[in-house]
Formats: structure tokens, sequence, C-alpha cells
């Protein structure tokens, strides 16, 4: 259980700092920091920062309450997984003449990482508690 705890807190620290930056400053996280194309309207991006917030709150909720809801965590993992596989298509396949792969490299391997945190963090809590 303390696995869990420990990656749903890192997990939605990530996100929230994350989200933050993209909501508060997104041209300057994704130009000047991870040389981005420009985009006629940030407004997605500022929306995604902002639900990347609520997500991390949504994460602080279910490890507080980590004891009766463990197996609520899978709705984490499985999100996070998709958005490592996704990234790392972009970063591989699709990513627009002159933009840095940097940023997508970066968030595959840290959603992978704490996918795989989550994973590890719900296999031990099944065996400790089962349902």
């Amino acid at each position: 259980m303390a696995v869990l705890k420990r990656v749903l807190y890192l997990h939605a620290g990530v996100w929230a700092i994350g989200g933050a930056g993209l909501a508060v400053f997104p041209h300057i996280v994704l130009l000047n920091l991870f040389s981005q194309v420009a985009y006629g309207d940030y407004a997605w991006v500022r929306i995604v920062g902002l639900e990347a917030i609520g997500l991390a709150m949504l994460m602080v909720l279910v490890a507080q309450r980590a004891q009766e809801l463990w197996w609520w965590s899978w709705a984490f993992v499985i999100p996070t997984a998709l958005i490592a596989i996704v990234a790392a298509l972009n970063a591989a396949l699709s990513l627009p003449k002159f933009s840095s792969s940097v940023l997508w490299w970066l968030l595959a391997g840290i959603s992978a990482a704490l996918a795989a945190g989550l994973f590890w963090g719900l296999v031990r809590t099944s065996k400790e508690r089962p349902l």
C-alpha cells in the first residue's frame, strides 16, 4: 500500500507542476523550453494544463483513501500508459518540421515510469488487500 500511495503522490506532483506550467505559461514552456512549433492559439494547451491539475487533485484524493479505494488507481494506469505510447509514437513518427522531440520523449519516459510504478504498486497492494 505504501508504494502505491507514494507513486500516486509523485504522479500527482508531476502532473500538477506540468499542468500549472502549461496553463499559465504555455508559450514559454512549449516554444522556449522545448522548441516546439508555434501554435496560433494556446487555449487547448491551457485546457490540457488545467485538466492535468484536476487529475492530480483526484490522484491525491485516491491516495488519501487508498486503504478502501486502492483499486481505483487502475483509472490512472491505463491512461498514463496510453499517454506514454502516444508520446513515443509522436516523437518517432509525426513531429512537425523544425520541432524538437525532447518534450515528447520526456513525456513518454516519465509516463511509462509512472505507469510502471502504479502497476507495481497495484500488484503489491492486491497481494496485501485482495478485493
